[in-house]
C-alpha cells in the first residue's frame, strides 16, 4: 500500500477514538499527538504538522452537530483536515484545445521519462490521440527509453538524436504535432536546478508554449520536496506536480504535503512501475484509503476501464441465469487483472483496507488466479464451454500443458462448480434483499486461499 506505515498509524489512532468511552480534552490531545507523530515519521514538514494539529484541536473542542456523536464528529474532523492538508480539491487537466501541450520538468532520477509514458497511456485510454516528444539531449538512454514506452502504450513518438538543441527538436516536428489532441514533451534534468538547466527550460518553454508545466518529483526526497517544488515553480511557473515512486517509500508525506502548499497542486501520483500505475490525485479519495474508509469512486473507474457496460450486463445475465461456463469465468478473471493487483483493489473497498489482510494471503490469491489463467489457456474450446467433460486424463493433460499441478486444475474446476451452484440459487431473483438473504453464509469455501 502507498504510505503503508502512515496509513497503519492513522487507522490505529482512529481506533482509539472508537474505543474511547468519552471524547474529552485528554483524548483529543492524545489523538493530535499520535497524528503528528505519524506524519513526522513520514517526513512531513514540522511547521505544517503543528499547524494541522492546532486546527484539529480548535475544531474538536466545538460541540458536535445535531445527529452525530462527538466521536463521529472527531473522526470527520480528522478526515476533513487531512484532506485540506493535502490540497483539498483535485485539479485535473482539461483538454479544451488541440493540441493541448504538457511539458514535464524535474531533476535526474525523478522518473520523468517513465511518467511521460504513463501519462500517454492514461489519456490514450480516454480516447485521446496522443504524441510524445523527447527533447532530453543530456541523458543518452532517454531517446530510446521513451521510444520504447511509446511503442508499448501505442502512441506516436517524435525525437531526433542528431540534434543537440531541445528547442530545435520541437520546432522540427511542430507542424506534425498539430494533428494530435495531446502532446507530451519530455525535457532534460540535472542533479540540481542550475543556471544551465534554468536557461534550457526557459528556451524550451518559449518554443513549446506549454499549457501545463508539470514538475515530476520523487517521493523519496522527503522534506526537500518543498524547496525543489518552489524553485521550479519560480523558474518556469509550474502548474502542477506529479509525485513518483510513492509506493516504495515511507517518506512520501513530505512530498505530498509540501507540494500542496506551494501553489502547484499535486495532479498525479505514481503508485508502481507498470505503465498503468498512475492515478489522478484526489485528496479526498487518498485520505479515505489511508484511513481505511475505501475509495469506491476509483474502484468503479477501474472497473469501467476493464469492462464495458454491455459486457457487464451480459455477464450479469449469465450469472443470474446460472448459465455460464469457463469462458465467462476467464473473461471475468481477465477483467480483474486489468483492474490491478488484489492488494490495491482491497484498499479501495470500504473497510477492507482496515482489515490488514496479510500480504502473503493476497499473494497466494494473485498466484492462484494466474495459474487458473494458464490452465484455461491450455484447455480446448469444448472443455471451456462444457467443463463437465473433464476426466482425470484431461485434467493431467491441461496441467502438463500449463506447467502447473493437477491440484491447481482441480481447484479451478471446484471453484467453477461452487460459483455455478451459488449463482443457481439466485436464478430469477430480482429482489436485492432476498438475494442477500440467500447469499448469507454461502460464499464458496475454496476462495479464501
Amino acid at each position: 500500500m502507498v504510505l503503508e506505515k502512515l496509513g497503519d498509524s492513522l487507522r490505529a489512532t482512529l481506533k482509539k477514538i472508537t474505543g474511547a468511552g468519552l471524547v474529552d480534552e485528554k483524548i483529543i490531545n492524545e489523538l493530535v499527538k499520535d497524528i503528528q507523530r505519524a506524519l513526522l515519521q513520514s517526513d512531513t514538514n514540522v511547521k505544517l504538522v503543528f499547524a494541522l494539529g492546532k486546527k484539529i484541536k480548535e475544531r474538536a473542542r466545538q460541540p458536535a452537530p445535531t445527529g452525530i456523536s462527538q466521536r463521529e464528529y472527531l473522526i470527520n474532523i480528522v478526515y476533513e483536515e487531512l484532506v485540506a492538508f493535502l490540497g483539498a480539491e483535485a485539479r485535473e487537466i482539461v483538454l479544451d484545445k488541440k493540441p493541448k501541450k504538457i511539458m514535464l520538468v524535474g531533476l535526474f532520477g525523478s522518473g520523468k521519462t517513465t511518467t511521460c509514458g504513463k501519462l500517454a497511456k492514461y489519456y490514450k485510454k480516454r480516447g485521446m490521440k496522443v504524441a510524445v516528444i523527447q527533447t532530453d539531449t543530456w541523458r543518452p538512454a532517454a531517446y530510446e527509453q521513451l521510444k520504447q514506452l511509446a511503442s508499448k502504450v501505442g502512441v506516436d513518438f517524435f525525437g531526433d538524436e542528431s540534434l543537440k538543441d531541445p528547442s530545435a527538436i520541437y520546432s522540427k516536428y511542430e507542424k506534425e504535432l498539430l494533428q494530435y489532441d495531446l502532446v507530451i514533451v519530455d525535457t532534460a534534468g540535472r542533479d540540481a536546478l542550475s543556471d544551465e538547466l534554468i536557461s534550457e527550460l526557459t528556451a524550451i518553454h518559449s518554443a513549446v508554449g506549454a499549457d501545463e508545466k508539470l514538475l515530476v518529483i520523487s517521493a523519496d526526497i522527503g522534506q526537500s520536496a518543498q524547496k525543489q517544488a518552489q524553485m521550479f515553480h519560480d523558474t518556469c511557473a509550474v502548474t502542477g506536480v506529479i509525485v513518483t515512486k510513492l509506493e516504495g517509500t515511507a517518506k512520501g508525506g513530505g512530498a505530498l504535503s509540501a507540494c500542496a502548499v506551494t501553489g502547484a497542486p499535486i495532479m498525479f501520483i505514481g503508485i508502481g512501475e507498470k505503465v498503468d500505475d498512475l492515478e489522478v490525485f484526489y485528496p479526498k479519495r487518498f485520505v479515505g484509503r489511508l484511513l481505511g474508509m475505501g475509495d469506491i469512486e476509483s474502484l468503479l473507474e477501474k472497473a469501467r476501464e476493464a469492462i464495458t457496460e454491455d459486457e457487464a450486463a451480459d455477464m450479469t445475465d449469465k450469472f443470474m441465469s446460472g448459465d455460464f461456463n469457463l469462458n465467462d469465468l476467464y473473461e471475468q478473471m481477465a477483467s480483474m487483472k486489468k483492474m490491478g493487483s488484489l492488494g490495491k483493489l482491497m484498499e479501495m473497498i470500504p473497510g477492507m483496507g482496515a482489515l490488514k489482510l496479510p500480504k502473503e494471503m493476497l499473494d497466494v490469491q494473485e498466484g492462484k488466479l494466474q495459474k487458473w489463467k494458464y490452465a484455461m489457456d491450455s484447455m480446448t474450446a469444448k472443455e471451456r464451454e462444457e467443463p463437465s467433460v473433464f476426466s482425470s486424463s484431461r485434467i493431467e493433460r491441461v496441467a502438463t500443458g500449463a506447467g502447473i499441478s493437477v491440484r491447481d486444475v482441480r481447484d479451478l474446476l471446484k471453484q467453477f462448480r461452487q460459483s455455478k451452484k451459488m449463482m443457481k440459487m439466485f436464478k430469477g431473483e430480482k429482489d436485492p434483499a432476498a438475494m442477500m438473504k440467500k447469499f448469507k453464509g454461502k460464499l464458496p469455501a475454496g476462495f479464501g486461499g
